[in-house]
């Protein structure tokens, strides 16, 4: 049978499983797969794995529990191989690069940040601060300008916004790295202009908080800092 594989631990590590279910319907038992210096936390794969709410639920508590108790290497939702020797093999051809990545992770938890500036108060700022932007905005509303006017106009705003993100990425960025052990970034979505992930020590949680929440002052109404955490680094790994 197939195998799911939750995530991989040093052997040392607690590994406490009791009450604990894994995935599919019903629950699957959990157990682990090692080696002399690796665990890998698994259980047998239904038959068909789907993003359901109470198998994505389970995922998360398995990692959240083992959190608690250590350093972990969470595997996204969904990964499975055939057997536990497959497991096993991956384990030992890889111990050193997942021993290094314990390391990197150890005592840290993942924030993922979304950062967004509301898209009217961009355009007003730009409109006020543009010279060419506003005087062209003043000959389209007059009626007396080319017919070319809204495509120059709409090309200076979509330049001028990309150039406004990219330096307010820069500052929430600078203002949040020194907090943290490494980031990750991500292609944002939406009106959102950042979308980034942040390694943080845990003896560092309170200042790397504070640290968003005077950002978020120092922003404005205008923004939103959305701060999804504590969770499983799945981003380092």
């Amino acid at each position: 049978m197939a195998v799911y594989v939750y995530s991989i631990v040093a052997t040392t590590h607690p590994q406490q499983l009791e009450g604990l279910e894994g995935v599919g319907k019903p629950p699957s038992t959990l157990r682990t797969v090692q080696t002399e210096e690796l665990s890998a936390v698994v259980s047998d794969a239904p038959e068909e794995l789907r993003p359901k709410r109470r198998d994505l639920a389970a995922h998360q508590v398995v990692q959240e529990q083992l959190m608690a108790d250590g350093t972990v290497l969470p595997l996204q939702f969904g990964f499975t191989t055939t057997d536990d020797d497959a497991v096993r093999d991956v384990l030992e051809e890889r111990a050193e690069e997942f021993a290094e990545r314990l390391e990197a992770l150890e005592g840290c938890t993942e924030y993922h940040l979304k950062a967004a500036q509301e898209e009217e108060s961009m355009l007003r700022q730009i409109l006020r601060e543009s010279d060419e932007a506003r005087a062209l905005n003043e000959q389209i509303k007059s009626g007396t300008g080319s017919p070319d006017l809204p495509l120059a106009l709409g090309e200076l705003i979509s330049q001028e916004v990309q150039a406004r993100q990219d330096r307010l990425a820069g500052q929430v960025l600078d203002a949040l790295r020194g907090f943290a052990r490494e980031e990750s970034g991500f292609q944002p979505n939406g009106n959102d202009f950042l979308s980034v992930s942040f390694l943080v020590e845990r003896d560092n949680e309170k200042s790397f908080l504070a640290a968003e929440q005077d950002l978020a002052k120092e922003l404005g109404e205008d923004f939103g800092l959305r701060l999804l955490g504590p969770l499983p680094a799945y981003s380092f790994v």
